[in-house]
């Protein structure tokens, strides 16, 4: 039998301790990044030196919020095509959504804004 290691990408190995404080606070941010390789979590923090855990759901409302402003103006586009007709109470129904739209965009950039 050899006593040759398998080739791989890693082979320089790290070792240094930690004291139950420390380790409990290293699992805490794995959990919270939701990071299960030790290893990964490890070389990412010394390699970029900080991490960010970014919470996109005000984002994939945004999106959704988009996606039902495109809707609605493709609707009131198709119908005044076909009847040579627009309806004032969907030009304000559409002006709403918009205003809703944008309110979120800047909550989102404000929240973008604090980040340090």
């Amino acid at each position: 039998m050899s006593d040759k290691k398998p080739n791989r990408t890693r082979n320089i190995h790290y070792h240094f301790c930690l004291n139950e404080e420390e380790a409990a606070l290293i699992r805490e941010r794995m959990a919270a990044l939701g990071v299960t390789s030790m290893g990964a979590y490890f070389r990412k923090m010394a390699i970029d030196g900080y991490h960010i855990n970014v919470d996109l759901s005000d984002v994939r409302a945004l999106v959704s919020l988009l996606r039902r402003c495109s809707n609605n103006l493709n609707q009131i586009a198709k119908r005044a095509n076909e009847t040579r007709n627009i309806y004032e109470a969907d030009i304000e129904d559409l002006r709403r959504q918009y205003d809703t739209l944008w309110e979120a965009a800047n909550g989102i950039l404000a929240g973008l804004a604090r980040i340090k």
